[in-house]
This record gives structure tokens, C-alpha cells and sequence, in this order.
């Protein structure tokens, strides 16, 4: 029986930069279900299924998909090939993009996701891990932090790739997806009882994890 982590939040609360430095400091599996989309619309592109959901959804129950690390670098295998090279492309991307939201695909790969958590020590991060894709998570984290903050991040972000930003229109942005995630349909963000939440806005990347493993220590001990 695996260890598993789970780390849901808003956008922009720094949740997969986290994850994956937890992952990589506990030797766990760091699940990057952004991959995992991106395995399933190259699987379906290579059988030529159009975009049309009764397509997608009568397709996708074949498709295997596992995240290894080999040598420390991330391996997304699909029915037992590496296709880390192919999995990259704008074609493959706006697949995805399509497919996130069919229902089949999504029940599909959170049933990969929980095999996964069976039988491996992981990390996974979200908006609905806790609550829907690992409920039974031995540690559940609710990271967030100000708007202004992720605005903030983002901002520079964007700085430093020298693309045009206004720091208002950003923040004005990031209040609006939380607010759609929030309120959405189907497995909204929410933050579970039994989490422990953690606000990140006065902290750095090192602090987050650092005191995420030393819960996970604690937990362990007891």
C-alpha cells in the first residue's frame, strides 16, 4: 500500500512546484495529471478519434498510462512505450485541452491515478485530489494564497519571459478562475476538513516543503 499526498488549491499557489520538490525529497512519485491528458490525447489521435465526445468516450477505456521516474527524470508511459517525446506538440496540447472535459476520460484516468496511489508512494496535485481523486490520501494539503500574491507571481513570471503584463488584469483573472472553480459542476475546488491548510503568501518554495515533510514525518511516527 502506497503513501500518498495530496495537494489541492487555487491556481497560481505555487502547487506544482511544490509537489514536485516534496516528490523529489522523498524519492515518492511526483503524478503529473497534466502528462497523463496529454498521453490520452496522443493515444486517441493515433487511432484517429475525431473530437466528437461519443468518439472520445467509446475510445478511451484501452489507453494505460503510468508515470515512472527512471534516473530521475519523468517517464509518461502509454500501454508500456515512453512517449515523452511526443506528448508535447500543440496538436497533442489542444487534444487535451478537448478531452479534460469529456466525463469518460476523466473517470478513465482517475482510476489510473488511484491504481497508482495503490501500489506507489506519490504526490498529486490539484483542485479536487483530496476530495475526489484521493480521498483516502494519508495527507491531505490545502495550499493557497492571496490573490494579489499569485498575481503577483504571475507577473513576474511573465516578466521575465519579456511578455506584457498588467498586474491588475492579472489579478482581476485569477478571481475569476477561482470563482469558476469554485462553483463549477463537476468536482469543484474545495478545501476538505481534513486537510491542513497552509497560506503561502509569506512563504518561499523551500518553507512550503519543508514544513509538507515534516507533517508527512510526523504522520509516519505516529
Amino acid at each position: 500500500m502506497g503513501y500518498s499526498i495530496a495537494i489541492d488549491g487555487p491556481s497560481g499557489a505555487g502547487k506544482s512546484t511544490i509537489a514536485k520538490r516534496i516528490a523529489q525529497e522523498l524519492s515518492f512519485i511526483y503524478v503529473d495529471t497534466g502528462a497523463m491528458y496529454r498521453a490520452m490525447a496522443l493515444y486517441l489521435l493515433n487511432k484517429g478519434v475525431q473530437i466528437e465526445p461519443e468518439a472520445i468516450s467509446s475510445n478511451c477505456e484501452n489507453a494505460n498510462i503510468r508515470i515512472e521516474y527512471i534516473e530521475g527524470e519523468q517517464q509518461v508511459i502509454l500501454n508500456g512505450e515512453n512517449v515523452n517525446a511526443y506528448i508535447r506538440t500543440e496538436e497533442v496540447g489542444n487534444m487535451a485541452s478537448t478531452i479534460a472535459v469529456n466525463p469518460h476520460v476523466r473517470a478513465k484516468l482517475v482510476d489510473l491515478q488511484r491504481r497508482m496511489a495503490e501500489v506507489d508512494n506519490v504526490v498529486m496535485d490539484g483542485r479536487d485530489i483530496g476530495s475526489k481523486v484521493l480521498p483516502n490520501a494519508k495527507l491531505k494539503i490545502y495550499l493557497s494564497a492571496s490573490s494579489h500574491t499569485r498575481a503577483e507571481r504571475r507577473f513576474l513570471e511573465l516578466q521575465k519571459r519579456k511578455e506584457t503584463a498588467v498586474l491588475e488584469e492579472i489579478e482581476r483573472d485569477i478571481i475569476k478562475r477561482d470563482e469558476r472553480d469554485m462553483t463549477r459542476e463537476i468536482s469543484p475546488l474545495i478545501r476538505g476538513e481534513d486537510a491542513k491548510f497552509i497560506d503561502s503568501s509569506h512563504m518561499s518554495i523551500d518553507e512550503v516543503a519543508k514544513f509538507i515533510i515534516e507533517l508527512y514525518l510526523e504522520d509516519i511516527k505516529s
